[in-house]
């Protein structure tokens, strides 16, 4: 399975209508992060479970459900996540 694949299975727990991973490691080759294996993601999560939550919230939310991935497959985040109200 691959991080792309393991991300969006850990983020069911937030019930998404819209999960997109795209993977920028390519972007940074050389970078410390990139070094030991960690990749570089960004991310559009889309949740009715974010409906009322503050960005730091709903970003605390992401973290709790890829807390398995972080430092070893994950090296840096870029999030974007919203309410289906908000998209």
């Amino acid at each position: 399975m691959t991080t792309e694949e393991r991300i969006r299975q850990r983020l069911a727990v937030l019930a998404p209508e819209v999960v997109e991973v795209v993977d920028e490691s390519a972007f940074h080759v050389g970078h410390e992060g990139a070094k030991s294996g960690g990749g570089h993601y960004r991310l559009t999560v889309i949740s009715p479970r974010f409906a009322g939550k503050s960005a730091m919230a709903r970003h605390r939310m992401i973290y709790d459900a890829l807390r398995d991935l972080m430092q070893k497959d994950i090296h840096a985040l870029s999030i974007r996540a919203l309410s289906p109200d908000e998209f």
